[in-house]
């Protein structure tokens, strides 16, 4: 049995060691480590595998040496802003009040303006919050002062609870639990290591970090405004793009009397998109819904709860029920992608869904050797798909859609229009290739797979709905 211990160790020699000694003599291995001074003096992280009364009596003794974090610890950095009279002497009085209420200085930042004020800026470890209402109504008497939000991506306030005020921040930005607190620490810490042995500056992961989920909380409720684009394919076919800022497409194909919804983006959005559903198809709640998955990744999955039958390829299935068992899927198996995915679920409330909506349609036999084969057919009213699937460049499971008739197609992230992205779709983008080294699990591969599917579609005038950008035209004519 395995597990991550979160310790707060005392920055003197032999800390560690004792930690190991304890470990050592329950017969417990150790199998990582990992602690940067420069990013937190105190938070070391040690993962072990033993078995679980050996794990339990190590618990009680890191508990009764100290060396286990509480959730109870209240203490965080505040960051004040103290409009001072630029005149000698004007921040001794604010010095003073800080003193008689001990209060522990961790970051101090000013700079003449040009004005006859100083905005001065100031963290404060504070330990008991009545303590800091009452210093500020009384810094109020002296001069202005107003309470910051603490952006981490910026700079590090005080670097003996780095881990702790990170993550407490990322959980108020995403309105999270407490319950949700020690996967965040773990996986942001698992992807600080493995980026920092591949030369990446810590705080630039915990920066892109930070950045990645201010991106996702920003679009909510009203601010919410995905592109929203209406293709007529035929006088009874139709289909409709809705592109959110963050997250896959979602596509809502209608013919005849059928509708099908392909992919559909992040469970964060589930009531904005509701919104949209409602106003596009007036039926909706009546209605049997319907989903076609082209991959199992979290980003295309977080609205399956919503969804009667989930259509999928026999490997997307898999991968969806290794989820819902509370097991490893296939992105989360592949150990450079596990940190960001585990953390990309909790920021987005992913709930795995329930496998017997899952209709499990298609498969090849053996092992497949090319980077695209085709698995079978797919009709949904007028349009006659055929089914594909690719090797898994981008993930296992992942599936091609190809109407040679009507010349659209569905391909997923193995083709996405690039330069058809929004400018948020572009800045939300920039980051999951960072923090997992790369969106796909094998790029070689995968870009053998978006040359295939070109191959595939032939001459004539195509649309093709990538999981992400616009629709792209592309049109290939034969001389």
């Amino acid at each position: 049995m395995k597990k991550t211990y979160i310790t707060t160790m005392p920055d003197q020699i032999g800390a560690f060691l004792k930690a190991s000694e304890c470990f050592a003599s329950l017969g417990i291995n150790i199998t990582r480590v990992s602690y940067n001074k420069a990013v937190d003096s105190h938070t070391l992280f040690i993962d072990a595998d033993g078995e679980p009364d050996q794990l339990e009596k190590a618990d009680r003794e890191l508990e009764k040496i100290g060396y286990l974090q509480s959730g109870k610890n209240e203490s965080s950095i505040v960051l004040l802003e103290f409009m001072l009279r630029d005149i000698p002497g004007s921040v001794t009085q604010i010095l003073r009040l800080i003193q008689n209420y001990h209060l522990n200085i961790s970051y101090i930042s000013s700079q003449e303006n040009g004005s006859s004020y100083q905005a001065f800026k100031m963290g404060l470890f504070v330990e008991n919050e009545e303590k800091l209402r009452t210093f500020l109504r009384l810094a109020q008497e002296i001069c202005p002062v107003r309470v910051l939000d603490y952006n981490h991506s910026e700079r590090v306030l005080d670097n003996s609870i780095f881990y702790h005020s990170f993550v407490s921040g990322l959980m108020q930005l995403a309105g999270l639990p407490e319950e949700n607190r020690d996967i965040l620490l773990v996986n942001s810490n698992l992807v600080m290591q493995m980026l920092d042995e591949k030369g990446l500056s810590p705080f630039k992961t915990f920066e892109s970090i930070s950045r990645f989920a201010e991106l996702l909380s920003r679009p909510r409720g009203g601010s919410f405004s995905p592109r929203i684009t209406k293709y007529t394919i035929t006088e009874k076919t139709k289909i409709t793009l809705i592109e959110p800022p963050c997250g896959s497409n979602t596509a809502i194909l209608q013919s005849g009397e059928d509708t099908l919804f392909i992919d559909c983006g992040y469970a964060l959005y589930k009531e904005e998109m509701l919104r949209i559903f409602r106003s596009l198809l007036p039926d909706y709640d009546q209605m049997k819904k319907r989903i076609f998955i082209t991959h199992a990744d979290v980003d295309h999955c977080g609205l399956l709860p919503l969804f009667d039958e989930i259509i999928s390829s026999r490997k997307t299935k898999e991968c969806l029920e290794l989820e819902y068992r509370g097991e490893n899927g296939y992105r989360e198996q592949n150990p450079l992608h596990k940190p960001y995915i585990s953390i990309c679920k909790v920021l987005t409330a992913y709930q795995p869904a329930d496998p017997q909506t899952i209709s499990s349609r298609w498969d090849i036999p053996g092992v497949q050797e090319a980077p695209l084969e085709q698995m079978g057919f797919f009709n949904i009213g007028e349009l006659h798909f055929e089914v594909y699937q690719g090797k898994g460049g981008h993930l296992p499971g992942e599936t091609v859609l190809i109407d040679y008739e009507h010349k659209v197609a569905f391909t997923g992230d193995i083709y996405v229009n690039i330069h058809g992205m929004t400018r948020e779709q572009a800045e939300y983008n920039k980051y999951a290739p960072v923090l997992m080294t790369s969106v796909d699990t094998d790029p070689a591969l995968c870009a053998a797979e978006r040359a295939a599917v070109l191959q595939r579609l032939g001459a004539g005038e195509w649309k093709i709905f990538g999981a992400h950008g616009a629709m792209k035209e592309y049109n290939l004519r034969v001389e």
